[in-house]
């Protein structure tokens, strides 16, 4: 079983049903992996062996019991923003490293249900804030691609660890591109479910009506695998949509014929790096060739989603990190009175990049700026989503690069946080208008991954799931590995 971990997720889980290896055999395979490799990734704050193994044992004893589990053994990373009962839930932040979490997150409740068994906990950008996994309380991640360079953000570490094959599926977060970012980054896919498809009990808040939680893999097929369970309507949400899951894996052979791709040109045409234009051209029309029709489209107000994004998302942060506070849980520094605890707390326990989300966002919801800035931004937001539904009345999916340039360097970005923040100029949007998107890896620039995106219609990730499967089919990029061995 040594070689368990280079396997697919739909494989793992077909071949442990099938009783040619166990789960438990499945899963110390990949704790072996994460052994070997995490010393240099470091994708994994928390590695969870003796209790994966304990569950382990327990899906075999269910697949023995004749249990039909559609992931049965396959091991999965949990981003640290999801809650797992009786384990530590950090958010990559000091003001919780000595939280608890009390129940587990449905999304994870859900994979555990269908057969998966939880490895670790990854690691992030403090409170999902970032694009470089460099705002982590606790230490960076590194891009398995160059050990030098960031695996993107916020969900960095759960992105590496599909990318290094320490499992082959694991679960992020996306507020504003932080599934799709770094899949891009590290060359696997990512996919940011409808706002609405995935519970979001049990996920620690950044931004409410923007956070969605959502699948990594290194193959379609295994992000609809995953997706298949994670969707659904959970009571305990009540922006839980109740949306009929479809049958993704009927839609992955059904090709990309007759789908028409549109393609925002004036929106992507500054400060792509050229290498990524190349291999996003090229993915167009390997597209085109499998049947695809590219269409023209527009969505001019898309170039403000970045600052309507960093009005609403900052502003909701400010009101859902007010909890934080040193009394009810977490990090309490004492001191003489309760507004200076509540000062010396916040101040040792959160990071620069979350202090300046906070203040931005509290001046914004402030008294005479509200109407001048929070109010105007939602405004916009609603433009943007108008753009969208217009231009899918002449498409079926929209396509761009997934992220403006390869991954950079450490430190490259971390004294100019404009630069940072324009580093999800192209995932950005979806957020601001709820619709579903998907990351996939179309090639290698510089020896770095790139990214090529597809935005759905609400609800319609079944369409981007039969567009990026035809495009594995017809390209072999995903098919890279790092050069980590």
């Amino acid at each position: 079983m040594s070689a368990a971990w280079t396997q697919t997720a739909a494989t793992l889980a077909a071949r442990v049903r099938g009783r040619e290896f166990s789960a438990e055999e499945s899963i110390r395979a990949h704790l072996d992996r994460v052994a070997a490799t995490d010393p240099r990734v470091r994708a994994f704050l928390r590695v969870r062996e003796e209790r994966a193994l304990s569950e382990a044992r327990a899906v075999d004893a269910r697949v023995a019991a004749g249990e039909s589990l559609p992931l049965a053994g396959v091991p999965v990373a949990i981003k640290d923003v999801l809650h797992l009962a009786g384990e530590p839930t950090t958010c990559g932040s000091r003001i919780l490293e000595r939280y608890v979490a009390p129940y587990t997150a449905s999304a994870v409740a859900r994979l555990q249900q269908a057969g998966a068994v939880v490895v670790g906990k990854t690691n992030m950008d403090e409170f999902a804030m970032g694009s470089s996994n460099e705002n982590s309380a606790y230490f960076p991640t590194a891009n398995p691609w160059d050990l030098a360079r960031v695996p993107g953000g916020s969900s960095g570490g759960s992105a590496a660890a599909v990318a290094a094959s320490q499992a082959p599926l694991s679960l992020g977060s996306d507020t504003g591109g932080s599934i799709r970012q770094p899949a891009a980054l590290c060359g696997i896919v990512g996919l940011k479910p409808t706002y609405g498809r995935v519970s979001r009990y049990g996920l620690v808040a950044f931004a409410s009506s923007l956070d969605q939680i959502g699948p990594f893999a290194r193959t379609v097929e295994d992000a609809a695998l995953c997706a298949q369970a994670l969707f659904g309507r959970d009571e305990r949400d009540s922006t839980s949509a109740a949306q009929p899951v479809p049958d993704f894996a009927a839609s992955l052979g059904s090709g990309a014929r007759g789908l028409r791709i549109g393609v925002p040109e004036a929106f992507i045409a500054s400060g792509l790096d050229p290498a990524v234009e190349t291999l996003f051209r090229a993915a167009l029309d390997d597209l085109k060739r499998e049947g695809a029709e590219i269409v023209p489209v527009e969505l001019p107000h898309a170039p403000h989603a970045i600052a309507t994004y960093y009005l609403v998302a900052t502003a909701e942060a400010s009101s859902n990190l007010a909890r934080y506070d040193g009394v009810r849980y977490g990090l309490r520094v004492e001191a003489e009175d309760l507004k200076r605890q509540y000062g010396e707390t916040r101040d040792r326990g959160f990071g620069a990049e979350v202090k300046r989300r906070i203040i931005l966002g509290t001046f914004v919801l402030s008294s005479g700026y509200y109407d001048a800035y929070y109010k105007r931004a939602q405004q916009v937001r609603t433009l943007i989503r108008r753009d969208f539904e217009r231009a899918f009345e002449r498409c079926d999916a929209i396509a761009t690069p997934t992220t403006p340039t390869p991954a950079f360097r450490f430190g490259e970005k971390t004294d100019d946080p404009l630069q940072m923040y324009l580093a999800d100029v192209f995932t950005v949007p979806a957020n601001l208008a709820g619709l579903p998107g998907i990351s996939l890896p179309c090639g290698l620039a510089g020896g770095l991954p790139a990214g090529l995106q597809f935005v759905g219609r609400p609800f319609d990730e079944a369409t981007l799931f039969r567009l990026g499967a035809a495009y594995q089919r017809a390209t072999n990029h995903h098919e890279a590995r790092p050069p980590l061995d």
